[in-house]
């Protein structure tokens, strides 16, 4: 698994399968745990991202940081990456090109780490998995993608920029963290069955 992590990321590193390879200073591939139970796509990288090569390193990573802690988890619980490896010009929205370009990294990433859970940081993330449909009223809701789940929220830039998005970005947090919760029962659960229903047979021989 490690090994096919790494092979991605060296992969997105040389990509050169749109403009975007020419205009930025560093791929931003993704980072944290190649283990981890939840996934986080957020749009493409900023400045700071194209900078150091890491996703969420500007002030919409530190509200990142501060979410994830309010929920007792950090970077190294969680796997975080974007729909787009490179910043596009003037952090403007991503092409069609561009998104369908680097749908096949993001495709194996998952594959790969097979989270539980996908957390969809705004609009263009969350449509990548339900085209068509709109995140203010979708957020905060888990759904069923490909037995995997998608919890869409808004993206931690936007709550920056608007109060009721950074409490709706709280509230849905605390949801996540819920989620997890009852995931982990839930399992804990169908294990345990297994094992009384299934019992295994003493070798008296």
């Amino acid at each position: 698994m490690v090994d096919n992590c790494l092979n991605i990321a060296n992969e997105i590193k040389g990509c050169t399968l749109c403009s975007l390879s020419k205009s930025r200073k560093e791929a931003v591939p993704g980072s944290g745990s190649f283990f981890a139970e939840i996934m986080f796509v957020g749009e493409a990288p900023g400045y700071y991202e194209d900078q150091e090569g890491i996703p969420f390193v500007g002030r919409a990573g530190n509200l990142l940081d501060e979410m994830l802690q309010s929920i007792k988890l950090n970077r190294d619980d969680v796997f975080i990456t974007n729909m787009l490896k490179c910043r596009p010009p003037s952090n403007r929205d991503p092409l069609d090109d561009e998104l369908f370009a680097c749908s096949q990294y993001l495709e194996r990433q998952i594959e790969v780490v097979s989270p539980k859970v996908i957390v969809t940081l705004g609009r263009f993330s969350f449509g990548r998995f339900f085209p068509g449909e709109l995140i203010s009223k979708s957020r905060g809701i888990p759904r069923e993608w490909k037995e995997l789940l998608v919890f869409p929220m808004y993206h931690p830039a936007a709550a920056l920029r608007n109060s009721k998005y950074k409490d709706a970005l709280e509230s849905d947090f605390a949801k996540l963290s819920e989620l997890l919760r009852s995931s982990t029962e839930t399992s804990n659960e169908s294990t345990n069955r297994e094992h009384y229903e299934n019992p295994k047979q003493l070798n008296l021989f």
